[in-house]
């Protein structure tokens, strides 16, 4: 039998202040109202339980989330950057909520319902993983759906042990689809030599200790690449793997990897990325008024790219059993849509030349990630949209354009080929991973997929087919023939793509507009449109979720061009300030600005103005609720979401 046992005791303790052991030193500072802030917090965060081996995220809350205080967690600036706030509307923190993700698997047992319990264990392994690794420590085999639903801490998602707790093993990073390995002592690692470590060892039984193994993107490679068994059409192995997704050997076969020696390596980790470091000395635990700071210190934004599932999540809070709060959602979305226009590609135009007969451009675009663009799960693309227009703004040319029902115009209906020169309105640069059954067909059965029919996706800078991760980390299908894939001068490694547009003119000898955009969908529809003819509580309840969230897909970058876009700027506005706290607890809001603020107007979402203000850097809101405030910093204007 599995043990459980519950450490409300702890909260509690904390929440009184830490006032049990006298003699460790241990001082209470928090006042009474502080106090009640902190038990209103601690009921909306994660499990405060605890299984054999590993601890619920709001147990890890009570020191590392919100401080009312001020004094934890917060920057010179004032800035909030407590680790659970910051994780808790992640799709990390939200892996065994994810509806997606559980359609998904309710569709590969309907597919192969003889293989459900194979199916259901190695997913949770990932997505439940403090649930199914108590499970395997206690000599169980399997880990089904039916069991995370009964365990608090599976539903916690990739908590904080799921990579805090795992060991410093000489095959750290050599072993991939969910096989984690964990330190089964009841030790928790972190980047700081001499934790601080009485609290954690005195009253919910964990070891604290330095492990540098945090910062190694080999803990990330046990999920980020993921391969799984083969089976056919009648649910027979065939004997080969499929490789699902490879982010880490994506990185590993790119110029950031700073794990195999490469002289020229950058050195830049999963986590210098995602867990973006600061400079400055932060107290990183609340409770304890002696406490002293450490540096550097890295947010736990832990975003990737996925806006579209975040944003579903947020809309469905109560109905997926999740305990963030909309606020999480908030903030992570943001981030990552920062994070995917500031981080992954960018983009040049060049008018090569023009005869009375075509327009000939070359769109270059250039892979900054360190990992293929997209990269993860199969249904995730990106997709080139360009049109040209005539000097009054009329239409010459368009394509990568979408319908009323978010289908690619043109899209060819099975395999939309890598194009090196587009002159067609019906041919789309879609970049992609196309699976196939063993039939050869294109399937969305994970399971059931046996090859690849297609992958062009982005590679990172640095990438080589002739390094010893190319066998899980292939280009395949007409990028493979591609000069400028990848290529430059005729040099591999360059992670770029270059597509020529020849745009008939039609005789037309006026100026040229052009707007060249990329964009991204996380979960595009074609590639539900199969799952969607089964039918489960899971399936059903996804597609209405899913009918009803914006789909809108994510602007990466553009690039105008024209007499038309004089005042447009060349690349998406990335603000030079940054308003804190946000979300703000008492209303009050703090710009920092590299430029003075001229003037601040302050919206609610209907368009009604509640505050202007002139020549301050701060503000304050009475009401609660989100606004849209709007900045003007120079000759420039900004406007950002806010929570109160």
């Amino acid at each position: 039998m599995k043990k459980t046992c519950t450490t409300i005791c702890f909260a509690i303790a904390l929440m009184a202040g830490m006032m049990v052991l006298s003699n460790t030193g241990f001082s209470r500072f928090h006042t009474p109202r502080e106090m009640k802030h902190l038990r209103e917090y601690m009921l909306r965060m994660g499990p405060h339980g605890t299984n054999d081996f590993f601890g619920g995220s709001g147990l890890c809350a009570g020191c590392h989330g919100h401080d009312p205080a001020g004094y934890a967690m917060v920057t010179a600036a004032g800035e909030d950057v407590n680790i659970y706030d910051d994780w808790a509307g992640t799709m990390m923190a939200n892996s065994a909520h994810d509806p997606f993700w559980r359609a998904k698997v309710s569709h590969e047992i309907l597919v192969n319902p003889a293989h459900q319990v194979e199916f259901e264990t190695k997913c949770t392994s990932c997505h439940a993983p403090l649930g199914h690794f108590d499970a395997y420590y206690h000599g169980d085999t399997t880990y089904a759906i039916a069991d995370m639903l009964l365990d608090s801490l599976a539903r916690d998602g990739v908590s904080c042990g799921a990579c805090h707790q795992q060991a410093d093993s000489t095959i750290q990073g050599k072993v991939f689809s969910g096989n984690l390995i964990f330190d089964t002592s009841r030790t928790v690692y972190g980047q700081y030599p001499a934790p601080f470590a009485g609290p954690m060892e005195s009253f919910i039984g964990f070891d604290v200790k330095q492990g540098m193994q945090i910062k190694k993107s080999g803990i990330c490679a046990g999920c980020h690449t993921l391969i799984t068994e083969s089976y056919d059409l009648a649910g027979n192995p065939t004997g080969n793997h499929f490789v699902e997704q490879a982010t880490y050997h994506e990185w590993v076969n790119s110029i950031y990897n700073d794990e195999d020696g490469i002289n020229d390596s950058l050195g830049i980790t999963c986590q210098g990325c995602h867990i973006p470091e600061i400079n400055e000395n932060i107290v990183i635990a609340a409770n304890f008024s002696f406490l002293g700071p450490r540096k550097p210190f890295g947010k736990h934004h832990l975003v990737g790219a996925n806006t579209f599932m975040i944003d579903l999540m947020r809309n469905n809070i109560s109905a997926l059993g999740i305990t963030a709060e909309p606020k999480n959602f908030d903030s992570a979305f943001v981030r990552t849509k920062r994070l995917m226009q500031d981080s992954t590609v960018i983009m040049n135009l060049n008018l090569a030349s023009r005869t009375a007969d075509t327009a000939f451009y070359e769109l270059k675009l250039t892979n900054k990630a360190g990992h293929k663009f997209p990269s993860g799960y199969p249904s995730r693309r990106a997709f080139v949209q360009f049109v040209v227009m005539d000097e009054e703004g009329d239409t010459l040319f368009k394509n990568g354009l979408l319908n009323s029902a978010w289908q690619l115009i043109g899209q060819d209906p099975v395999v939309e080929p890598h194009h090196q020169m587009i002159n067609n309105t019906n041919d789309v640069q879609i970049y992609e991973m196309v699976p196939a059954d063993v039939m050869g067909n294109v399937t969305i059965v994970l399971a059931r997929a046996n090859s690849v029919l297609k992958d062009n996706r982005l590679v990172p800078i640095g990438f080589s087919t002739s390094h010893f991760a190319y066998d899980t980390t292939r280009i395949i299908g007409n990028a493979e023939t591609d000069a400028d894939f990848n290529h430059e001068a005729s040099v591999e490694g360059s992670g770029t793509d270059m597509i020529q547009f020849h745009i008939p003119m039609y005789g037309y000898t006026g100026d040229l507009n052009v707007v060249a955009s990329l964009y991204y969908q996380a979960v595009p529809h074609s590639f539900l449109d199969e799952m969607f003819t089964y039918t489960s509580p899971e399936i059903s309840l996804f597609q209405g979720m899913f009918n009803t969230t914006d789909h809108t897909p994510l602007l990466v970058t553009q690039i105008k061009e024209g007499d038309l876009f004089v005042n447009v700027p060349q690349e998406p506005v990335i603000m030079p300030l940054n308003i804190f706290p946000n979300p703000s607890s008492d209303g009050f809001f703090f710009i920092n600005s590299t430029k003075p603020v001229e003037e601040i107007t302050v919206y609610t979402l209907t368009g009604s103005i509640v505050l202007q203000t002139k020549n301050t850097s701060s503000f304050t809101l009475n009401r609660r609720g989100t606004y849209l405030v709007r900045i003007r910093s120079g000759n420039r204007e900004f406007v950002e979401k806010i929570i109160h």
